[in-house]
Formats: C-alpha cells, sequence, structure tokens
C-alpha cells in the first residue's frame, strides 16, 4: 500500500499506519519529491521533517523512503561551491530555476559531467582497507582531493582502470571483500551527516591555530582541533571576526556555514571570498573554501541539518590528512530552528523554549571537532568555532551558557567595546582560554620562554587597569599616584596599540607570532623604564610629554611584518628620550 500524507504542521508531517520506514530514514515527500528525513515512529503515526517549503502539500500526497539515512555525497567539485543545508548547489540550481529555489530542486550535488585527471595509487593484487586513498586528482591549483575506500571495505584491489580523464560516477577500481563479494569504486562515496566518520586514534591539542589575530594568538589561544565559541549581541563583529579567522587562520581548507543568518552577510562573504588572495598560495581564497548558504528565509529545517553537512564536509578533507576550521555562523539561529520545530512536534519546552535535548546536540556538534591521525596516513584536524547571537546580549541565555560547557575557547564579545569602534571587539576580562597547558610547550619551543612571560605581564596589567578604573570612575585620576597613573597609561597602548586590530590595513589584518612577541616586548620596556623612573621621583607628567606612549600605538602600522629589525631602533629611541628627562 502506497504511503500518504496524514496531516501537516509546518515543516513536521505525520504519516498514518506504516511500519516501512525506519528512524533517521531519509525520504521524498509529495509529488515535487521535496527532500525530509523520519525523526519519530509509533505504533500509529510515523513524524517526517521536511527540509523544504510544505506550501501546497495535502493529505493524501505520497511519501517514498529511500531506505538511507540522510547523507551527502563526498568526492571532487565540493571546494569552490556554494551549497544550501542540504547540500544542493546553489549555482547549479540558478541555472536551472533562476534567482529563487525551486521546491524540489533536483540537482546532483557534484558536478557529473566535469572529466578531473586521475592518478590510480593502487594496482592489481594490493590489499586495501578502510580509509586508504586509492587515487588523486587536483581539485583546485592548491588543494589535491584524495580519494578514500569506504569504512568497513577490506579487500583485493581486482582491477584499475589506470591513470586518465574520468567523471566522479566512472568506475576506476574494483575491490574484493573478504566477504568475496566485489565492489566498485568510484571517485565519490555518500556519508550520513549525523554519524561522526572514524580515525585511528585522537591526538591532543599540542599545536596551535595560528589567526594573526594579536587578542587570540597571545591572550587566548585555540589549538588545531580545538574548539571556540563567540558569544556577542547585534552588531558587535561576531560574522567580521570569524571573516578574520577564515581568511588568515592556518587551517589548509575553511568550511564557512551561514547557519540563519541575513542574506546580505552570506552575500558580502561570496564576494570578499572571491576577490580576496590567499597569502600562502597567492591564489584566490576559494581555492581552499567550501561555502554552506542557508540563510534566514531558507526553510528552518534545512538550517537544523546545515551544521551537520559543514561538519561532515570537514571530517571528509580531515580524514585526507587536510586541517580544517569551519565557522558556524550562527549556532543560535540553529538553535532556534530546533526549538520552532520541536514547538510543531508539541515536544515538552525546557529554559527559554529550547528543547530538553539541546545541551546533547550542542555536544554532538562539537565534539566532532580535534586533531586526530588518519586513516590514510598522517595527520588532519577539524577546529570548530561557532558564533552565539544571545538576545539583547545577555551571556546566561541557554545557548550561550550550554556552548561554555562544550568549547574550551571563550572569545565574549563586549558591545561597548564595539560601540567605540575598537576591534575585534572581544573583552579581556570576561573572555578565557583553556589551552594555554596544551600550547605552552610549542610556545616556548618555537618563540621562548620569554613569550610566555610577556603575556603575562600583559595580562596581570590589564586586570590591574580594570581594577583601577572603578577607582577612578569614582574619584577620577588626579588622586592616584604616579605609579598607579603608569599602569593606566601602560593599559591604553596595549588596548589601543595591541589588542585593537585593524582588518582594512595591509600590515595589520594579520600579524605574524615574531611580530606580536616583539610588541609586548616594547610596551613592557617601555613600561619597565617609565617605572623606574617614576620611582626616582620623575612625574609621569614628563614621561608622557615624550610621546613615547603615543608612538608605541603606531608602531603595529609602522613597522612593516617583514622588516621587525625596526623594533630595535624603537627601543634605542625609548633610551634616548627617557635618557633625557632621567
Amino acid at each position: 500500500m502506497e504511503n500518504v500524507i496524514y496531516g501537516i504542521n509546518g515543516p513536521v508531517v505525520t504519516v498514518k499506519d506504516t511500519s516501512s520506514f525506519s528512524m533517521m530514514e531519509m525520504v521524498y515527500v509529495g509529488d515535487e519529491k521535496l527532500v525530509g528525513e523520519i525523526i519519530g515512529i509509533n505504533s500509529k503515526f510515523t513524524t517526517v521533517q521536511v527540509y523544504e517549503e510544505t506550501t501546497g502539500l495535502k493529505p493524501g500526497d505520497p511519501i517514498v523512503g529511500t531506505g538511507a539515512p540522510m547523507n551527502v555525497t563526498l568526492g571532487p567539485g565540493i571546494i569552490d561551491n556554494i551549497f544550501d543545508g542540504i547540500e544542493r548547489p546553489l549555482k547549479a540550481i540558478e541555472e536551472s530555476s533562476g534567482s529563487f529555489i525551486k521546491r524540489g530542486a533536483s540537482v546532483s550535488s557534484l558536478d557529473e559531467e566535469k572529466k578531473w585527471q586521475v592518478k590510480i595509487t593502487v594496482n592489481v593484487g594490493d590489499v586495501v582497507d578502510g580509509g586508504q586513498i586509492y587515487a588523486t586528482l587536483p581539485e583546485t591549483p592548491i588543494i589535491e582531493h584524495r580519494c578514500l575506500v569506504p569504512y568497513g571495505l577490506k579487500g583485493k584491489v581486482i582491477f584499475s582502470s589506470g591513470d586518465g580523464e574520468y567523471k566522479i560516477n566512472d568506475k576506476v577500481i574494483t575491490v574484493e571483500g573478504e566477504d568475496g563479494k566485489t565492489h566498485d569504486l568510484t571517485l565519490c562515496q555518500k556519508w550520513p551527516i549525523r554519524t561522526p566518520r572514524p580515525v585511528k586514534n585522537r591526538l591532543s591539542a599540542t599545536v596551535p591555530l595560528i589567526t594573526g589575530q594579536r587578542i587570540i594568538d597571545t591572550l587566548f589561544p585555540i589549538s588545531k582541533g580545538g574548539t571556540a565559541a563567540i558569544p556577542g549581541g547585534f552588531g558587535t563583529g561576531k560574522t567580521m571576526t570569524q571573516h578574520q579567522l577564515a581568511k588568515w587562520c592556518d587551517a589548509d581548507i575553511i568550511v564557512y556555514v551561514g547557519c540563519g543568518e541575513r542574506g546580505n552577510e552570506m552575500s558580502q562573504v561570496l564576494y570578499e571570498f572571491a576577490e580576496l588572495i590567499d597569502p600562502k598560495s597567492n591564489r584566490p581564497m576559494t581555492d581552499r573554501t567550501v561555502l554552506i548558504a542557508n540563510t534566514s528565509n531558507m526553510p528552518v529545517a534545512a538550517r537544523e541539518a546545515s551544521i551537520y553537512t559543514g561538519i561532515t564536509l570537514a571530517e571528509y578533507y580531515r580524514d585526507m590528512g587536510y586541517h580544517v576550521a569551519i565557522m558556524a555562523d550562527s549556532t543560535s539561529r540553529w538553535a532556534e530552528a530546533l526549538r520552532e520545530i520541536s514547538g510543531r512536534l508539541e515536544e515538552m519546552p525546557a529554559e527559554e523554549g529550547f528543547p530538553a535535548y539541546l545541551p546533547s546536540r550542542l555536544s554532538e556538534f562539537y565534539e566532532r571537532a580535534g586533531r586526530a591521525s588518519v586513516l590514510s596516513g598522517g595527520e588532519g584536524s577539524v577546529s570548530i568555532i561557532g558564533a552565539v547571537s544571545p538576545q539583547g546580549a545577555d551571556f546566561s541565555e541557554p545557548v550561550t551558557q550550554n556552548t561554555k560547557r562544550f568549547t574550551r575557547c571563550f572569545w565574549a564579545l563586549d558591545k561597548a567595546l564595539a560601540y567605540a569602534r575598537h576591534y575585534p571587539a572581544i573583552n579581556w576580562i570576561t573572555s578565557y582560554s583553556e589551552y594555554f597547558t596544551d600550547l605552552d610547550p610549542w610556545f616556548i619551543e618555537n618563540l621562548g620562554n620569554d613569550f610566555m612571560e610577556y603575556r603575562s605581564k600583559i595580562n596581570s596589567l590589564l586586570q590591574e587597569e580594570n581594577r583601577l578604573m572603578e577607582i577612578v570612575k569614582l574619584i577620577g585620576t588626579d588622586v592616584l599616584p604616579d605609579d598607579q597613573k603608569l599602569v593606566i597609561e601602560t593599559s591604553r597602548v596595549i588596548r589601543v596599540g595591541f589588542l585593537q586590530q585593524n582588518a582594512f590595513h595591509a600590515e595589520d589584518t594579520f600579524v605574524p607570532l615574531e611580530k606580536q612577541k616583539l610588541m609586548m616586548k616594547t610596551i613592557l620596556y617601555l613600561h619597565s623604564r617609565a617605572k623606574h623612573l617614576v620611582a626616582n621621583a620623575i612625574p609621569i607628567s614628563k614621561i608622557t610629554e615624550l610621546g613615547l606612549f603615543d608612538k608605541l600605538t603606531k608602531m603595529k602600522y609602522d613597522i612593516p611584518n617583514n622588516k621587525l629589525e625596526m623594533f630595535n631602533d624603537l627601543i634605542k629611541e625609548i633610551d634616548d628620550k627617557l635618557a633625557t628627562i632621567s
């Protein structure tokens, strides 16, 4: 008997009297074959979550099962592409249906007609195992795509087509499994989005993800394979901070998920990334970027699936031996999609109407990050940086609080800093990183013990300034002794000259670690010399009149990233000018 729709409630559809479906199975709904997923089964009804607009569906319309879970196609052509939340290519859809996505648009996720120059890396008679590389091809000029034997398959290669040009569905090798069955392998494979891909073994977080953003690399570092949350109210710069990280962090591949964000922000990403030149390869950034655009006007249910699609694509490239960074912007919009669907399902709401399983869903997502030895050989990593958009910048709301439980970096954006045009608006008092003990050996080996010393002193000065500003608000700065005025003056240089960073300045948009270290060293050197003079009864006003503090706020622009020897001249100038008043 044909399965038909019994009831419709927004994206939630029910089917009566059926036992032919299985939990989490992908189905096609209605005559237009809208994509859906089974999310509930009982003796009376089967509940389907539809990933497209359900307007026009009616009871009696057919529902057809696929016998497989919700999955994505993994193969060459993913990079430099723009997908929606369920891996449908938006460029191809635009060509077939115009500027707006038609319901039930059925377009192959990857270009099935394009030919790739393939090199087969195994020979007939070789024994292959799951995760092993059997073919390579140039996906973009800077990314080599490595085709992997599907997990769970082990056997002997009994056929090889040899090197040549092939489409993604052409057979390139045949493997005879241990069970005696033959398996034809093409250039692509399927993988269910809610199932993490296996690795050989997980590695500890001992290598930093270098971003070129001073406040992150120095005060709140994240490791490769780490997790970070960027919470902030409207207008505090969450999206722009993620853009900076996507452009400059030293990951091999970027997966950017626009989850429920405004369409104009996503279009800005598309235009910027197309024009931006990758500093490592001098090629367009799009040559190592995957974009998943599920904007606020797209179906809610597909928003819920989009971050799983993104993390699955990231894991696929990790398994090839790449370091991948995934930007989820924003997980609050994703949680709102969960809340809306939960309401349609008439589930019991928890705090602020979110479903009771919100924490477990967040943990499922963030725990798929990590650095690992992969089955193809070598190592790869997936680093997750998730933006959180709490309403009214209230960090006590459920999504922010639960995200803090599952991430080890918390880069709290501050509305006051953003409105003062201090970017990135990361508040150095409320933010934190739990990666220090893991990453300190790497920093010591590559930058020396003094890097840790400088960071500690910078932190202490900022904490001291925060304490002093409470006093200043009450009674003003005039009553403070000169040594405390010096702390406030040095902290101003740290805030304006070091922590504040200009994304539109060629020398300041990305700063190498060595320059970051020398900037800290110079600021602390001036502070130390000035402190000595103040202790010898020289007024702080005389020291500030020399203009050295103002000069240090501009050194980020004045000293190019490739002329670090100029810091020696700056330290000599500090000595010379201070000598005139000592």
